[in-house]
């Protein structure tokens, strides 16, 4: 893995801990679209559209 891989998957780790300790609310729900985006674009191997959506999901937890 090359380090811009591996930064996100550590990332990837770090907003699901985030999602799993949210409480349930529409914000969660919202968060979880863009974390499953993220886990399709990193499946892809799209490195650019995972960390939009990460962020977006880390945006809609807080």
């Amino acid at each position: 893995m090359t380090p811009e891989q591996n930064k996100t998957a550590e990332k990837m780790k770090s907003v699901k801990a985030a999602w799993d300790k949210a409480p349930a609310d529409p914000k969660k729900d919202a968060a979880l679209k863009h974390y499953q985006a993220a886990e399709k674009a990193n499946t892809a191997k799209n490195d650019a559209e995972t960390n939009k959506e990460l962020d977006a999901a880390s945006e809609k937890l807080s």
